[in-house]
């Protein structure tokens, strides 16, 4: 329960500092670390010469020797660590730059103002920040449907899972959740490079994401004013999208913002025919994105309260 506790500290000092920019620039970010590993096992097992098979055991072999090296790490520095509420609030401050809560609010909200204020090049420049897909193609609805999806996705993968990992096993669970998740950013998508080489990649991110994306959905449902067709969009849709965990916070947020989601997209000019989420609803506008960065908001500060408990109860 300890680790609950820590983990309250990790959101709560990052909804206050963020990962300062100076901080940044001096030493970089633990991702940004985890990234040239990845990067370089990339470059020297990945070959394109070697079958399939062989690519997909390298890059199993690549992906466990990340990972197992992310929850070493993390179990020598808390075996190192003083016992008792020391050991814990040093496990949050260690915690802390793996729980993207302050930055995930901040890059979604940039992409609000100025749609807001009918800005539709500047929305397009901060949406390309947060998602993949071409921004030159897209239109209000376009920007905002792209806007809230990345902030109801990226709640689960970059709040609720890494705190979910780090409240049950602190720095082993939280170092290694976040190597999975980095590994399937970077290597686990369905190119022609990776479509061997980063399949346990993203398998093992599948089940990692399976609890805390339900787990988000539902907190997502809860603090909505449109709670039953949140969880009726929640529990109809999910199953409807490409991923197996994506789909459950995206579809309980258009029905807590009684909007659609997903649907066609382009990706490097071409079109992804995605099916829509909450499909009966209206576009979304720019004023959803404020409203689902309210529901957000609502959703992590339950949670914490929820993690709170667990720790001082």
């Amino acid at each position: 329960m300890g680790f609950a506790g820590a983990m309250v500290m990790a959101m709560a000092v990052d909804a206050l500092l963020g990962w300062p920019s100076p901080l940044f620039a001096r030493i970089g970010h633990p991702v940004t670390w985890l990234g040239r590993l990845i990067a370089a096992i990339d470059t020297g097992w990945n070959r394109a010469a070697d079958p399939p098979p062989l690519r997909r055991a390298a890059g199993a072999a690549g992906t466990l020797l990340v990972i197992a090296l992310s929850v070493a790490i993390g179990w020598v520095i808390q075996s190192v660590l003083p016992v008792g509420w020391v050991g814990i609030v040093l496990v949050g401050v260690l915690s802390w730059p793996l729980v993207a809560l302050r930055s995930l609010h901040d890059h979604v909200a940039d992409v609000a103002k100025p749609l807001l204020r009918g800005d539709i090049a500047g929305a397009r420049e901060a949406v390309s920040r947060i998602v993949g897909r071409d921004p030159t193609a897209l239109d209000e609805a376009g920007i905002a449907r792209a806007a809230i999806e990345s902030l109801a996705e990226n709640a689960s993968d970059g709040i609720v899972a890494p705190v979910f990992w780090g409240a049950l096993f602190g720095l082993p669970g939280i170092f290694g959740y976040k190597a999975i998740n980095t590994l399937d950013s970077m290597i686990g998508h369905r190119s022609e490079r990776h479509e061997a080489f980063g399949w346990a990649a993203a398998r093992i991110d599948d089940a990692a994401n399976f609890i805390p994306a339900r787990l988000t959905g539902f907190l997502f449902v809860l603090l909505t004013q449109r709670r039953a067709e949140a969880l009726s969009c929640m529990t109809r849709d999910a199953r409807r999208h490409r991923s197996p965990n994506a789909g459950w916070p995206e579809a309980a947020m258009a029905g807590a913002l009684g909007v659609r989601l997903s649907g066609p997209r382009i990706y490097h000019g071409a079109v992804t025919n995605e099916p829509w989420l909450n499909e009966g609803a209206r576009n979304p506008l720019a004023a959803d994105i404020s409203e689902g960065l309210a529901v957000y908001r609502r959703a992590m500060l339950l949670l914490a309260g929820l993690l709170a408990i667990l720790a001082f109860a």
